[in-house]
């Protein structure tokens, strides 16, 4: 009858101590049946469960492996694997696996220690934990730093939403974002980023810029506040801040163009999804002057916006064409993702508003970022804490592969 066992290794990390061991193990016709390896701060863990075949005795291997550990400066650790526990593991890939993502400028002690009682709490165990910002300290602060730590963890979740509610609350507690997806085949295979524009790719709402200018500032925010809320319709509202525009002269609106910085991470995350091959969509309820500026900027594929009315050089008050409420910008998600031949499941959508829902909710993955309350609690995902190219870290990107 086979025996299994588990091998642990740990020590100095050095080149070439993989190939050695396992060399032992090739060299005694062992079955190597699963395999992990980490390196934290120049230190190897590495976790072999090995089978030993029928008729075969495991002492001589043992004792090889002891002098090549030995040999290496490695402490080696043997445990026997009952035909319990391994059928335990053969089991455990029916299992749910998830991804838990902490983002934020710095990440706590205290921060991991809570995520990680959340997700044993519902009935997972974290297998693995790696790190996907820079080489900066994860606990000091630093202005522009990123910090991100990806957990998986397998199980069966006992009660999905309650995990979602707990993340939630403690990110509101502590100066973190916490995302939570299922690992799938979509999660490093997403193919179309959506964007709203104001508020989201850039840093404002053009509409509230044209209404200073036109000095009705007051009354256009009250409006667009109360809407972001969603507490009125958009199109209701979005008509009442336009037609507070009415005269605004053409040649002023224009000079709006470059004025509006754009969003913290915003540049780096689009070039980024350009340079990996995303499509890229403004899906915006703002205007279409200022995205297609940011289209010719960045190369964006597609931009869908409300297209500001001009008469004798000034803004008439009015818009043509259709205008982009959230059902709108739903079934334009929709329209790009089926041009593109590409499932829902593969799209990212990303917006602040009330009126971003219906995309949110759409897409594979719908993020809301530096959202109202409303919108985060309603979205799959919130980013707050960091730029929009945190997002990279959700479709598995990691600092060093931009390097």
């Amino acid at each position: 009858m086979s025996e299994t066992i588990l091998l642990h290794f740990s020590g100095p990390d050095q080149a070439g101590l993989t190939s050695e061991l396992t060399g032992i193990l090739a060299d005694f016709q062992a079955c190597v049946l699963d395999i992990g390896q980490a390196v934290v701060h120049e230190t190897l863990a590495l976790g072999l469960l090995i089978e030993i075949p029928a008729g075969s005795e495991f002492a001589p291997l043992k004792a090889a492996l002891l002098a090549k550990a030995d040999n290496l400066g490695l402490h080696v650790r043997f445990t026997p694997i009952s035909r319990e526990a391994l059928d335990r593991w053969l089991a455990a890939q029916g299992k749910d696996r998830i991804l838990v993502t902490v983002l934020g400028r710095a990440i706590s002690a205290e921060a991991l220690s809570r995520v990680g009682r959340i997700i044993a709490t519902h009935g997972l165990n974290i297998d693995e934990i790696q790190r996907l910002s820079r080489r900066l300290s994860l606990a000091v602060h630093t202005q522009a730093a990123n910090a991100c730590v990806e957990m998986r963890a397998s199980g069966s979740v006992q009660n999905e939403d309650a995990m979602r509610a707990a993340f939630v609350a403690l990110a509101q507690q502590m100066p973190i974002d916490i995302a939570f997806q299922r690992e799938n085949i979509f999660r490093r295979n997403r193919r179309l980023f959506a964007f709203d524009m104001d508020s989201t790719l850039i840093q404002g709402e053009v509409i509230d810029e044209l209404a200073k200018m036109a000095g009705v500032a007051d009354k256009v925010v009250r409006i667009t506040e109360s809407a972001m809320r969603g507490e009125i319709e958009f199109q209701e509202s979005f008509r009442r801040r336009v037609a507070l525009l009415k005269g605004l002269p053409e040649t002023r609106v224009r000079d709006l163009i470059g004025r509006i910085p754009l969003a913290e991470g915003a540049e780096r995350l689009i070039s980024t999804l350009k340079t990996l091959g995303y499509k890229t969509a403004i899906l915006s309820g703002g205007f279409t002057f200022f995205a297609r500026c940011l289209q010719q900027r960045f190369g964006i594929d597609y931009v869908h916006a409300n297209e500001l009315e001009f008469a004798d050089g000034v803004v008439t008050g009015e818009v043509t064409g259709q205008i982009m409420d959230g059902a709108r910008k739903a079934a334009l998600l929709e329209e790009i993702a089926r041009q593109e031949h590409i499932s829902l499941e593969q799209v990212v959508a990303v917006g602040d508003g009330a009126n971003d829902l219906p995309m949110l909710n759409l897409a594979g993955m719908g993020i809301a970022f530096r959202a109202k309350p409303l919108v985060r609690q309603s979205a799959d995902h919130s980013l707050t804490q960091l730029g929009l190219d945190g997002l990279l870290y959700l479709i598995g990107v990691r600092d060093r592969d931009l390097a």
